[in-house]
């Protein structure tokens, strides 16, 4: 049995936060279900759907057109595990306080996936 229960999200980098906001809230309408401009990350969709998300690209992080996908699970620290068990990149457990406990990891052509715990 996996640990992932299915993709909760994709996400995309953008250096315009404000342009990009614009386009996927009013030019499309979609609804927003999760916003922090503080953390720079809104999140469309409603809940039980995938939602697409978009990012603040930090410094020199590349917004090359590519996506990440996120994975929910419902132990993000047994899944780390896990992965490490399975010989599997991964990197340190992250938590959003009251949102979300993250992490990454990384297939053989070394492209992210990261997998999420609610915390809400």
């Amino acid at each position: 049995m996996s640990q992932f229960k299915e993709v909760y999200v994709v996400f995309y980098a953008v250096r315009d936060f404000e342009g990009a906001k614009k386009f996927y809230g009013e030019t499309l309408g979609w609804p927003v279900f999760l916003a922090s401009d503080e953390m720079g990350w809104v999140e469309y969709g409603v809940h039980g759907s995938t939602h697409l998300a978009i990012t603040r690209a930090q410094g020199d992080t590349g917004t090359n057109g590519g996506g990440t996908a996120v994975l929910s699970v419902d132990d993000a620290a047994a899944t780390h595990a896990w992965l490490k068990s399975r010989g599997v990149k991964v990197d340190e457990l992250m938590e959003i306080p009251g949102m979300v406990k993250l992490g990454s990891f990384y297939d053989p052509e070394g492209n992210q996936i990261q997998f999420s715990q609610s915390l809400f």
